[in-house]
């Protein structure tokens, strides 16, 4: 508009040249056009410089976003000459000359670089006006990694994961993704991950044996199913007052559902014959059968023994008058001679003692009552451990096949892997503990201390990665697929209504049908993967790790 404006009046000022007689009129024109051709040559100029820091503006933008992609793994005196060699790769104009460009780069509340470039454009008018030059200048910021990740990665730990190469393919799949989980991180602190194996059960730790949030009841107390004497098939044998050392096992698979350790039930091997010598003579330590007829209880040991005390004051009279009277009664003595012969079958009391705690090899059951969830739901939520309420608390148990050991939120990537190498394949399906336990370990409460306090110049994201190639088959009050399915779709409703993200991974190598329940657990259809290849569990994984790295990483 202005170099219009200048045009028509310099038209309208030749129009009345051309009509005036007076020699000052066109002596007053002339000088008049030396401004006039100046500012039409600003105008001109000043285009040029505005085509120039369009352009400046462009590169400079092109150029944070790409060294916003590096700018993490490079050495601090790279970034500067890595963005003024892409700068000049971008800025291509010969009219202008351009000054390095300033970069900063900082870490505090996400990762921010901030550029600022200069260029110098000579002029091609507005020389007659004493500026042969002009300067223009631009600067850009992108700010990136604003929001830091809480990774709870939960594995299918159990005895199917041994078939079709699954536990193998686990391992380098899982150690990729804490790999690019380790990438995402600008600073330590940016991404926390936790590891949580699982079977039936999962492991906090035998060094947490003296913590308050563990429940001993059940741990400690005698086999429900040996006490209660009204089951018949379950109950104490006939002669248990007359069994001790160097007798057989009282206890057989087929009549009881139960066998006899040498030791502390906890690890010691199978025995037909109660230790007549060493620590534990005469202690009768029973353990529940593998593939007993107890199916919710398999594969657990008892963490205590049956002492044998003697008690002469209750011996039994068999008959007097003659020493044969024993015959082939076990523990048989006879007193006296002749006629006044007595013989008395020995008397043993057995009284339950647990094993030292100490013995305990970390493995707890699904949080609520001994005989059924509790009304307060602690298996499908995050509520704190109660010291005084022993249905919040985590119980103890001795499962035969306990997984490896969980791993709290950390940073410590070496760890991590050393952890999933560790694993091996046993044990039952709960997935619901290891879901239960995986949100447990982003918000903190019983094993799992409390995760760091947010800072306010972050936004953080929770995530939950569950994969599992197995049905539910027993969690600590079911053998029901259904009933365990149940208490799971509880928890992922629960978790995703806290805000939790959820990915969940089938791996079904071998025709099961498809789990609705992991299935519906994921926050949208496009988070649960269905595998029918152990080989495909590194791909999936690594799509895993990408959109986690892209949520982290988002300008």
């Amino acid at each position: 508009m202005i170099v219009s404006s200048f045009i028509d009046r310099w038209l309208r000022h030749l129009r009345e040249l051309r009509t005036a007689n007076g020699a000052n009129v066109t002596m007053t024109f002339a000088l008049a056009t030396i401004p006039l051709f100046g500012l039409v040559g600003a105008a001109v100029d000043y285009s040029r410089a505005n085509s120039v820091k369009v352009a400046l503006q462009a590169a400079l933008d092109s150029t944070a976003l790409m060294i916003s992609k590096e700018a993490a793994t490079l050495p601090e005196g790279q970034i500067q000459p890595k963005a003024d060699a892409y700068f000049k790769a971008l800025f291509n104009r010969p009219d202008a000359t351009s000054a390095p460009i300033e970069v900063t780069y900082t870490t505090a509340g996400g990762s921010q670089i901030v550029m600022k470039a200069t260029a110098t454009i000579k002029t091609n008018f507005m020389g007659v006006m004493g500026f042969n030059t002009l300067n223009v200048g631009s600067s850009t910021t992108a700010k990136w990694g604003n929001t830091r990740l809480r990774v709870a990665v939960v594995l299918d730990n159990t005895g199917s994961m041994s078939s079709d190469g699954k536990m193998a393919a686990l391992k380098p799949a899982t150690k990729n993704l804490i790999d690019n989980l380790k990438a995402a991180a600008v600073v330590d602190g940016d991404v926390y991950v936790s590891i949580i194996p699982f079977v039936k059960d999962v492991n906090v730790g035998s060094s947490n044996n003296g913590a308050s949030w563990i429940d001993w009841t059940s741990w400690m107390d005698e086999p429900p199913y040996i006490k209660d004497v009204a089951t018949p098939d379950d109950k104490k044998p006939s002669n248990w007052h007359q069994i001790t050392a160097g007798d057989p096992c009282p206890f057989t698979t087929w009549s009881h559902g139960f066998r006899c350790t040498t030791g502390p039930s906890n690890g010691a091997s199978n025995t037909n014959t109660i230790p007549s010598s060493g620590t534990h003579a005469g202690k009768i330590c029973p353990s529940e059968d593998n593939g007993s007829k107890l199916p919710r209880k398999k594969d657990v040991y008892y963490n205590g023994c049956y002492d044998s005390v003697l008690n002469p004051a209750k011996a039994i009279t068999i008959s007097s008058g003659s020493s044969a009277s024993c015959g082939s009664a076990v523990h048989c003595s006879c007193s006296g001679s002749g006629s006044s012969t007595i013989c008395k079958q020995n008397y043993y009391e057995h009284t339950w003692f647990a094993n030292a705690k100490t013995t305990w090899n970390g493995c707890v059951t699904d949080r609520g009552n001994s005989g059924a969830p509790s009304v307060d739901n602690y298996d499908i939520n995050v509520v704190a451990p109660d010291s005084t309420i022993p249905a919040s608390q985590f119980a103890a148990e001795e499962y035969l096949s306990c997984p490896q050991a969980v791993m709290p939120l950390s940073y410590n990537w070496t760890a991590m892997k050393t952890l999933v190498d560790n694993m091996s394949p046993d044990g039952n399906t709960n997935q619901g503990i290891g879901l239960a336990h995986g949100w447990m370990s982003l918000v903190g409460g019983g094993p799992y201390p409390t995760p760091p306090v947010e800072d306010p110049n972050y936004k953080y994201s929770k995530i939950i990665i569950l994969m599992s190639d197995g049905l539910n088959t027993e969690n600590r009050w079911y053998g029901s697929q259904a009933s365990i399915d149940a208490r799971q779709a509880q928890a992922c409703v629960n978790a995703k209504a806290a805000g939790i993200l959820i990915y969940t991974v089938q791996v079904n190598t071998g025709g099961d049908p498809l789990q609705n329940v992991l299935k519906d657990c994921a926050s949208d259809p496009s988070k649960f993967f269905l595998l029918t290849s152990a080989s495909q569990l590194v791909a999936t994984f690594q799509q895993i790790a990408t959109a986690l790295s892209n949520l982290r990483l988002a300008l």
